[in-house]
């Protein structure tokens, strides 16, 4: 196994155990997740609930077996997006500004995912054993990131809306 194949495991283990631990957290608290949702501008909260949940949770398990990992790549971006624009942007760069947590995390987890897209999911995926990981890397891996920011703007514009001056830091 090449070095490249051993980075491509580890990024794709780590970003999808880090997907899945949030999915997993956020299935556990439903109520407090969805009135967060609510509390930070987002119409229809419940649904916010069940749709970041199930696309961390499906995005963890689909980058930890590299199983349609440029898709997965896109719905990390997507997630990682949302939270940049609505939580993150305005508390600034460091994740320890208070009292919302700065970007440096999504963006780390965004710069990963963009790195794995681009590298492909390696050897050690089902991407590989169905022989399609050729056609998802590279550039074309790199478009699941602006699939994943698209994605991550049409729900914004349909369902965010931030009390007045929220964004602007």
């Amino acid at each position: 196994m090449e070095p490249i194949d051993v980075a491509a495991l580890i990024l794709r283990v780590v970003l999808g155990t880090v997907m899945l631990a949030h999915g997993i957290k956020h299935a556990r608290g439903r109520e407090k997740t969805s009135r967060w949702f609510g509390s930070i501008g987002f119409r229809s909260p419940q649904l916010q609930w069940f749709a970041s949940t199930a696309t961390e949770i499906g995005v963890g398990v689909l980058l930890i077996v590299g199983l349609g990992t440029s898709l997965a790549v896109a719905g990390l971006v997507g997630i990682m997006t949302v939270a940049f624009v609505s939580v993150h942007r305005a508390a600034g760069f460091w994740i320890t500004a208070r009292p919302d947590e700065g970007y440096e995390y999504v963006l780390t987890l965004t710069a990963a995912a963009a790195a794995l897209a681009m590298i492909g999911p390696g050897k050690v995926s089902i991407d590989r054993i169905a022989e399609i990981d050729v056609i998802l890397d590279g550039w074309y891996g790199l478009a699941a990131v602006g699939i994943g920011i698209l994605a991550a703007a049409l729900q914004l514009v349909v369902f965010f809306r931030p009390e007045r001056g929220r964004l602007t830091a």
